[in-house]
């Protein structure tokens, strides 16, 4: 099975109003239909998805962060382990370093967090919330669209 070589993973709760950052940046990146990204999302990070991460050349994780810059930051991260890999939701870190426990060494990665500040059960996305995400996303497609290395 031939996967795309660049996958875009976000997490979040549509229900938490900025919580829904990582899956609405997911939908967006889909629906752009570029050639060689495939997209995932899920409520958060599990164990499970260090397998969505072979055959991958890059990886961009995103989310929705309270302590992001502003408007969103971009960051490269690396296979580490840490506490979460012990909980139901793990750290792009600890996926990553599942991958490399499990396959060798994981794929270049990085995490995109995009800055919320509302996140109660049934707030909608916030106005600068929405901002920051179209920010993102401008980032977003020249660094899909960059030939891989």
């Amino acid at each position: 099975m031939s996967r795309a070589p660049i996958l875009v993973f976000g997490w979040g709760n549509p229900a938490r109003g900025d919580d829904a950052l990582g899956p609405l940046f997911v939908e967006a990146v889909e629906a752009m239909g570029l050639p060689g990204v495939e997209c995932l999302t899920d409520f958060q990070l599990q164990v499970e998805h260090a397998l969505d991460l072979e055959g991958r050349h890059r990886v961009l994780f995103v989310d929705a962060s309270f302590g992001a810059p502003e408007p969103f930051g971009v960051e490269p991260v690396s296979a580490r382990r840490d506490d979460s890999i012990t909980t139901h939701a793990m750290t792009p870190q600890a996926v990553l370093q599942v991958y490399r426990d499990l396959q060798g060494e994981p794929p270049p990665a990085w995490l995109l967090g995009m800055r919320g500040e509302c996140w109660a059960l049934g707030d909608p996305v916030s106005a600068a919330a929405r901002v920051r995400l179209d920010a993102a996303l401008d980032w977003a497609r020249d660094w899909l669209t960059r030939p891989l290395a």
